[in-house]
C-alpha cells in the first residue's frame, strides 16, 4: 500500500482508537505505518495486525487471545479479526502498559523516544532505538502534514 493510502485507510481506526484511549492518532498512525511497513507486512496484510504486538497476555475486548508464528519466527504475535481491532488494542496497551509515553502523546518527538527506549522495543529482535526513534518521528511530521492533524508543541 502506498503511504497515502495507508494513511488514508487508517486514519479513522487511529483517531477512534485515539479518542477511546486519550492518545494522539498521529503517533498511532505513525507507530502503525512504521510496524507494518505501510501495511505491507505479512502480520498486517494476513493477521490485521499492525503494530508488531507479541501474543502474550490475556485476551481482552479487541484482541481474542489468537496467535501466529510467521515464517521461522519463535515468537507468537497477536491476530485480529479486523485492523480497527489492532488500533484499539494498541492505543489500550499505550494508556495500561506505557502510561507516560501515552502522556506524551501530543508531543511526538518525546512520545518517540519514551517508546524507543521502552521495553515496547526489542533489541533482542535486532532492532535499533535510535533508529526507531528517528523515523517515528519522520513518520509524525508527515503525518500532520498530510492529514492536517497537529500535535502538541514540537519541542522536546
Amino acid at each position: 500500500m502506498k503511504p497515502t493510502a495507508f494513511i488514508n485507510t487508517f486514519l479513522l481506526p487511529a483517531v477512534m482508537a485515539g479518542e477511546a484511549f486519550n492518545v494522539n492518532p498521529v503517533v498511532i498512525l505513525a507507530q502503525a505505518a512504521l510496524e507494518s511497513g505501510w501495511g505491507q507486512s505479512l502480520l498486517s496484510m494476513r493477521y490485521n495486525n499492525y503494530f508488531g504486538m507479541t501474543g502474550y497476555g490475556k485476551g481482552n475486548r479487541w484482541w481474542p487471545g489468537t496467535t501466529v508464528k510467521p515464517g521461522k519466527s519463535s515468537l507468537a504475535f497477536r491476530t485480529y479479526p479486523a485492523p480497527e481491532d489492532s488500533f484499539m488494542d494498541y492505543a489500550r496497551l499505550l494508556r495500561q502498559v506505557y502510561p507516560l509515553a501515552a502522556n506524551m502523546s501530543a508531543f511526538p518527538k518525546a512520545f518517540a523516544r519514551e517508546i524507543a527506549y521502552s521495553r515496547y522495543i526489542s533489541e533482542v529482535n535486532g532492532d535499533d532505538r535510535e533508529a526507531y526513534r528517528q523515523a517515528l518521528v519522520s513518520l509524525c511530521s508527515r503525518i500532520e502534514r498530510e492529514t492536517g492533524l497537529e500535535s502538541g508543541s514540537k519541542a522536546a
